[in-house]
């Protein structure tokens, strides 16, 4: 039985980072995790844009443009997204959510969703870099491997 799995090989991969400036603490971190972890499966400095939003609601529309460009192989959505007293969390996870699903179906990149949604800032502290890890690196990882798999299917 064939199995595929896409190397996560940065060597030539040129990435592209969106980023929600709303809940900087917490997407700061998540960047910063990102960057290290492209860098560190051989992405090349120069072969990262980094590019900010006001907020997670912004991230499907930098996305489709970036996707859209033909400068990069790969993109990267982070945001965080904590409860708040509203239903304002609910919308604007599920449109940042199902935007960003959209484009990375019918575009022709892939898009990793590393937006988080959180009940509270501690939540999202501790998936930016705290005691469960950091979405950032994990979603620089799976876009290299995204990349890689697409040209293995392509193939």
């Amino acid at each position: 039985m064939p199995t595929f799995q896409g190397p996560k090989n940065g060597a030539d991969q040129r990435i592209g980072i969106v980023v929600a400036q709303f809940n900087e603490l917490v997407t700061e971190r998540l960047k910063a995790g990102a960057l290290a972890e492209l860098q560190q499966l051989g992405v090349s400095a120069d072969n990262i844009t980094v590019i900010s939003v006001p907020g997670a609601f912004e991230l499907p529309r930098a996305a489709q443009q970036m996707s859209l460009s033909g400068r990069f192989d790969g993109i990267i959505a982070l945001g965080a997204v904590i409860r708040g007293e509203t239903d304002h969390y609910q919308y604007v996870c599920s449109q940042t959510a199902g935007g960003l699903a959209a484009v990375s179906l019918n575009g022709p990149i892939p898009v990793m969703f590393g937006v988080l949604t959180t009940d509270t800032l501690d939540q999202a502290i501790n998936r930016a870099g705290g005691k469960v890890g950091n979405k950032g690196r994990d979603c620089a990882a799976g876009v290299l491997e995204m990349i890689g798999l697409t040209k293995l299917l392509k193939a």
